[in-house]
């Protein structure tokens, strides 16, 4: 029995069962087979993460030196570009209805011709908005075919959101909230930059709070004057806006909504009629508020001077009559002599990019301006 057991395995050594049993001859001749292929199985699935996992840990402090680098290579650069200068002894660039272009909604009617973010990239450090509040319409979503379906928020408006199309409210609607956003995520992107905003306020301070809690990074830049103690001590020099971080200031035409850090302007700033008239000839420059003269002097105190300088309707035809020369003349001869001897801290023009020929543009006058002792 033994002898022909073994002669029928060895004559026919492939019929047996794959997985039964086997002789120990086989299972000696196999194991190792199998062995080999499940370890380098084990190796090639477990050996990245092996090897990743023996890699040492960065040093826990590498993340807070790499930030305080950046911060000293942007106070250094502040430190370069402004001295020792306060935020009350620089000139900004600024823009009149920032958010009525032709790149961020389809506007008819527009005061710039550059989106937000592209008005940052190319200098402008002072931005004008108007902030509405729209209600959401179901009839406004159906008679455009869906194409105004919006929820109830704060919107940029020129006037009501819901009057006309193009003029007083544009499409895609551009919520105040993603505008807001737009500015944290170049002032993270720059940390050596300083931006104002300026709101014609039509909402509540509710409803302007909830828009602005929503806005991702914004308490870390956000300036509250009180913090600074600013009444007592005066504005801070630039540089210690950009060591703090706190490089973006709020200021609204609306008194009640200084708990969210934003500044009425009217107790912060002096500043002009913002009309140069239909026909851009007058020059004058008398206070927005007749009670706040723009020579206004308070003890330990200096308020920001902004300066307007566009006509009533905005067109690139009269920007080219009025960005150039003219700009640079006025605060020569007018509202310098107007504000006490004082430049202009924000400059506000439309169409930012477009001037005469005279050589001077609205950036190279502020540029002149900070050029000044």
């Amino acid at each position: 029995m033994p002898t022909m057991n073994m002669s029928f395995r060895s004559a026919r050594p492939d019929t047996a069962p794959r997985f039964g049993p086997r002789s120990v001859g086989t299972a000696s001749l196999r194991r190792p087979v199998r062995f080999s292929f499940v370890l380098l199985l084990l190796l090639s699935l477990l050996g990245t993460p092996v090897l990743a996992s023996a890699a040492p840990p960065p040093p826990a402090r590498s993340v807070a030196a790499a930030a305080a680098t950046a911060n000293g290579s942007a106070v250094a650069q502040a430190q370069a570009r402004w001295g020792d200068r306060r935020l009350d002894q620089v000139s900004f660039l600024g823009t009149h209805n920032a958010f009525t272009n032709y790149e961020d909604s389809r506007w008819s009617s527009v005061s710039q011709s550059e989106s937000i973010r592209h008005q940052l990239e190319n200098g402008v450090r002072g931005l004008s908005l108007d902030t509405h509040w729209y209600e959401r319409s179901t009839w406004l979503c159906v008679v455009s075919f869906g194409s105004d379906c919006y929820p109830s928020d704060v919107y940029l408006c020129h006037g009501e959101c819901k009057t006309f199309a193009g003029v007083t409210y544009a499409l895609p609607r551009q919520s105040f909230q993603g505008s807001m956003q737009t500015v944290v995520d170049f002032l993270a992107a720059n940390p050596q930059e300083v931006v104002t905003i300026f709101l014609e306020d039509y909402v509540s301070a509710q409803q302007l709070g909830n828009s602005l809690g929503r806005v991702r990074g914004l308490d870390q830049l956000l300036f509250r004057p009180d913090a600074w103690n600013v009444r007592q001590q005066g504005w801070p020099r630039m540089t210690d806006l950009v060591g703090s971080g706190k490089r973006l200031l709020i200021f609204s035409d609306e008194p009640d909504r200084e708990h969210l850090g934003v500044m009425y302007d009217k107790a912060w700033t002096v500043s002009n009629f913002w009309s140069l008239g239909d026909l851009g000839n007058d020059l004058s420059c008398v206070s927005r508020w007749s009670d706040v003269p723009l020579d206004r002097q308070e003890p330990g105190f200096r308020r920001l001077f902004t300066m307007s300088h566009h006509r009533n309707v905005p067109t690139l035809i009269n920007a080219a009559l009025d960005n150039g020369a003219k700009l640079r003349d006025r605060i020569n001869q007018q509202c310098r002599p107007a504000a006490g001897g004082r430049d202009p801290n924000f400059v506000s023009v439309d169409f930012h990019r477009t001037s005469d020929s005279s050589g001077h543009t609205p950036a190279s006058v502020v540029t002149e301006l900070n050029a000044r002792d």
